[in-house]
């Protein structure tokens, strides 16, 4: 199977332009490192790193909050640091969460332009 799939990259690559294979190229597949640096370019880029650093305060917050938990004796202060800690890694998980879905994003668009470029290759190729 990977031979086969390596022949239809090749086959793409030559019914391309210069242009067109260094696009090709750059749609290739990506680590997870790569994929978070992807996050922080394009458009929405700003709303990930006001997220970011929304993510480490809020982590701060549960560092303190763990702190304080650890530091007393009164059940009712231990009850509510729990619940505030609790709380602030919910918050520290869905933006994790929201960050990971927008990587999962990137992947299915980059992968949709792959097959755009395959079908507009094929089709060039076949009239």
């Amino acid at each position: 199977m990977k031979t086969n799939m390596e022949d239809i990259d090749q086959l793409i690559k030559d019914t391309l332009t210069q242009e067109e294979a260094k696009f090709y190229n750059e749609l290739d597949e990506q680590n997870v490192f790569q994929m978070m640096e992807g996050l922080f370019k394009g458009k929405n880029s700003w709303i990930l790193i006001l997220m970011n650093i929304v993510m480490i305060i809020v982590f701060g917050l549960f560092i303190y909050c763990a702190i304080q938990f650890f530091n007393t004796d009164v059940t009712n202060e231990l009850i509510k640091w729990a619940v505030l800690g609790t709380f602030c890694m919910m918050i520290v998980g869905m933006l994790k969460l929201f960050a990971w879905m927008q990587m999962d994003k990137n992947a299915l668009l980059r992968e949709m332009k792959r097959l755009e470029l395959q079908v507009s290759s094929l089709a060039s190729k076949m009239s």
